[in-house]
């Protein structure tokens, strides 16, 4: 039975064997332009040979002068034969030669053709590589950028607005999420503060408190510090995603680094955790928030320290790789169980735990790992998340490197900021 979609199936099937779906787009341009190159060449060729061959019976076609001419008028009428004969001859071979050296033109032609094509397809589809590279500097955190083609009112410069335009309603879109998420997280703060006040005030009443109110007040007071964490997680994402950076200096990464395990003495030793040699590079400054980057440090160790086997270790380095244009990286390693690789980039979204180990144990709320990406995009940095073959995580942070040779003081021990 044959459907609406037989012929453009066909075609396709065509275009197919043919070889014209192979390649690029300008690569199937030029194919196309030298195919009609080539045909047209070839009909124009045909035309000049029919011409040139009817030109050649006419001039061979000699009139007939009779019998009954007296034998001199006979002499010159063979005479008159024999001198169109070779001129038709001459045409003969003329044409050859012409329709010979047409063909070379022709091949010549169609060598240059391909090169002209080439250049003629480029030329076409240079807009919509402008476009493509333009789109593709967009992301979730640049939606205010547009393409802004100009030009004429052509079918490029209509895809253009066009893409313009869903650009602005998906910065719409995420502007309304990210204010939605940020005011939820303010008003729902009140709420648990007033929870907190009235668990407080309960259990401080005189007089004996029952076992079971205590447990279930200390029960519920560790709830409410979850939320409360949850809710702050929601307060620094929606914050980084808006790019809102008040205190931004000049900071030293090991610095950050070094006081995040200083903070965390006592959970280390609770769990028996070793912590390793930590290589830091003096050299290792950084532009940006001095509170995120801050949170980027501690995220990274708490995440060690919680997803840790009891007696594990731990590993913190901060290098400065190139020179002042190169990039600064903090790796944070940590034993553990082995990882499946092709789900551990998962573990950056927002409330995605890997396995048993990373379910609700109220060690954190999933968006530990989240944040830290979040943060580092918005330093304009990469955060590759890798499973170390004998077990555990490596995560490597790395952000644009800056001077730090522009401060003539030491860094503060406590804050990794220059003075």
């Amino acid at each position: 039975m044959r459907t609406k979609w037989g012929r453009p199936r066909r075609l396709a099937g065509l275009t197919a064997r043919l070889g014209l779906r192979r390649g690029t787009a300008r690569t199937r341009f030029t194919a196309l332009y030298v195919t009609l190159f080539l045909l047209s060449g070839t009909a124009l060729l045909a035309i000049a040979a029919v011409v040139a061959s009817g030109g050649s019976r006419s001039s061979q076609a000699a009139p007939d002068g009779g019998t009954d001419q007296p034998a001199t008028a006979a002499q010159a009428q063979g005479r008159i034969g024999e001198l169109k004969q070779q001129l038709a001859q001459e045409h003969d071979t003329q044409s050859r030669q012409i329709l010979i050296g047409s063909a070379s033109a022709l091949g010549v032609m169609a060598v240059i053709s391909v090169g002209l094509g080439w250049f003629v397809a480029g030329r076409v589809l240079r807009p919509l590589r402008v476009m493509t590279a333009a789109t593709r500097r967009i992301t979730a955190d640049s939606l205010h950028e547009r393409l802004a083609i100009d030009g004429p009112g052509d079918e490029v410069k209509d895809l253009a607005d066009t893409i313009d335009d869903l650009l602005g309603r998906l910065e719409h879109s995420f502007d309304a999420q990210r204010l939605f998420v940020a005011n939820a997280s303010h008003e729902l703060r009140t709420p648990l503060t007033t929870m907190r006040a009235s668990l407080d005030v309960a259990l401080a009443k005189p007089g004996p408190v029952p076992e079971t109110t205590a447990t279930l007040g200390a029960r519920m007071r560790t709830e409410l510090d979850q939320m409360d964490r949850l809710l702050e997680s929601f307060l620094v994402l929606a914050r980084t995603q808006h790019g809102e950076f008040t205190d931004s200096a000049r900071l030293a990464l090991g610095q950050l680094a070094l006081t995040a395990l200083t903070g965390r003495a006592k959970d280390i030793a609770a769990k028996g955790l070793t912590v390793r040699e930590n290589r830091i590079d003096d050299s290792a400054w950084v532009w940006g928030s001095q509170t995120l980057l801050r949170r980027v440090a501690d995220n990274l160790v708490d995440n060690a320290i919680a997803h840790n086997g009891t007696g594990g270790w731990i590993g913190v380095a901060v290098r400065a790789e190139g020179d002042d244009a190169g990039a600064v990286s903090l790796v944070v390693e940590s034993s553990g169980p082995v990882l499946d690789q092709r789900r551990v980039a998962d573990l950056a979204r927002p409330f995605r735990r890997f396995g048993a180990d990373r379910t609700g144990t109220g060690q954190g709320g999933g968006l530990g790992l989240s944040i830290v990406a979040a943060i580092t995009r918005a330093h304009h940095g990469t955060l590759e998340l890798r499973a170390r073959p004998d077990g555990g995580l490596r995560v490597t942070v790395a952000l644009p490197r800056t001077d730090g040779r522009a401060t003539a003081e030491a860094p503060d021990t406590e804050t990794g900021v220059a003075r």
